[in-house]
């Protein structure tokens, strides 16, 4: 194990990694670009949607809706239960806008540029280290 752990530290002596200072400087560049939230900013509950009150309440209604039907469906008269399509027609029509979220340009770009950078220095250490 000796012998072992005398050629792991030989081999990690010898490793030179090391970052150029184009790199370097984009990396800074990146960090100094992003602003940290403030206080508010970090404080302030999430703004929901208006849609969000009606979904909600729609929901609590179901429920009710289907405890209602399940209690009473234990008497012996029948019952006339809702169907999805009566309830259906009763909710207003909720309409969703959704967008994907979308880098922008500048930022795609350096983000190519760093993957690329990453895997230009991963293949120099493997042709470095013989894999």
């Amino acid at each position: 194990m000796d012998k072992l752990a005398n050629r792991l530290r030989h081999d990690a002596e010898n490793i030179d990694a090391k970052v150029s200072d184009e790199l370097d400087r984009r990396v800074r560049a990146s960090l100094n670009g992003v602003t940290p939230l403030t206080d508010q900013q970090a404080t302030a509950p999430p703004v929901r949607p208006a849609g969000f009150w009606w979904a909600s309440s729609l929901t609590g209604i179901a429920a009710a809706v289907a405890v209602i039907a399940i209690v009473n469906s234990e008497q012996e008269a029948p019952v006339p239960q809702a169907t999805p399509a009566d309830i259906f027609a009763v909710m207003p029509r909720i309409d969703l806008k959704t967008e994907t979220a979308m880098m922008t340009s500048p930022l795609q770009q350096e983000l190519d540029a760093l993957q690329s950078d990453i895997r230009k220095a991963e293949r120099r250490v493997r042709e470095e280290i013989g894999l």
